[in-house]
C-alpha cells in the first residue's frame, strides 16, 4: 500500500476576507505562517512519512511548504501543475457568491479569462498519474481548488459534491493507492 498526502496552504488575508484567491498570488497572514509550522509539527508528532514535498508556485503554498520542510527536514520542490485554478473574473470576489457558485458547475467555462474545470482536471490528473507511476511518497502542498481534483481522482463524486468540496487551511489528508 502506498500513500499520497495533500495539505492546503495556511491562511491568507483573502481567506479572512472570504474572497476567491485563485491564481492571484496572495501571501500568508501571521496566523497562516503559524498554521504551517503547526502542520509540520503535527506531521512529525504523528509519524507521517513522505520522501518529498511538491508545492504550488504561488507564495501562499510555497511558504507553507517551506515551513513544513524546515520542521520535518523533508526536501521540497516546486511543481507548476499544482498552481491554483485561475477563476478569471471571479478572482477577489466573494467566495460563496451566488453567481460563482453556479459558475463552478459549468465545467467548460473559462470564467472570462480563467481556466476551465476540464483543463484543470487534466493538469492535476496528469500530475497524479505521474506521482502514482513513481516510487516516492509525496506531500502535495497546494490549494482548496486543487483539493477537489485530488479528492475526485481517488473517489467518485457527484457534480454537487465536487463543487462544494473543500478543506481547511493546513488540513492534511491521506490517500491510499
Amino acid at each position: 500500500m502506498r500513500y499520497l498526502y495533500f495539505a492546503r496552504h495556511g491562511q491568507t488575508v483573502w481567506n479572512v476576507e472570504n474572497k476567491i484567491c485563485g491564481a492571484t498570488d496572495i501571501a500568508l497572514t501571521e496566523l497562516g505562517h503559524q498554521q504551517a509550522i503547526e502542520l509540520g509539527k503535527k506531521i512529525v508528532e504523528e509519524g507521517i512519512s513522505f520522501d518529498e514535498i511538491l508545492y504550488s508556485p504561488l507564495i501562499r503554498a510555497a511558504e507553507t511548504a517551506r515551513h513544513v520542510a524546515e520542521v520535518t527536514g523533508v526536501p521540497m520542490r516546486e511543481e507548476p501543475r499544482l498552481k491554483e485554478q485561475n477563476f478569471g473574473k471571479y478572482e477577489s470576489t466573494p467566495r460563496h457568491g451566488e453567481e460563482f457558485e453556479i459558475a463552478k458547475t459549468y465545467f467548460i467555462d473559462h470564467y472570462d479569462g480563467g481556466e476551465s474545470m476540464f483543463a484543470m482536471a487534466q493538469r492535476i490528473y496528469n500530475l497524479l498519474d505521474d506521482v502514482m507511476a513513481g516510487e516516492k511518497t509525496y506531500l502535495l502542498v497546494a490549494h482548496n481548488g486543487i483539493s477537489r481534483f485530488v479528492e475526485s481522482y481517488f473517489r467518485d463524486m457527484s457534480n454537487e459534491e465536487f463543487a462544494k468540496f473543500g478543506i481547511h487551511n493546513c488540513e492534511i489528508r491521506r490517500y491510499e493507492f
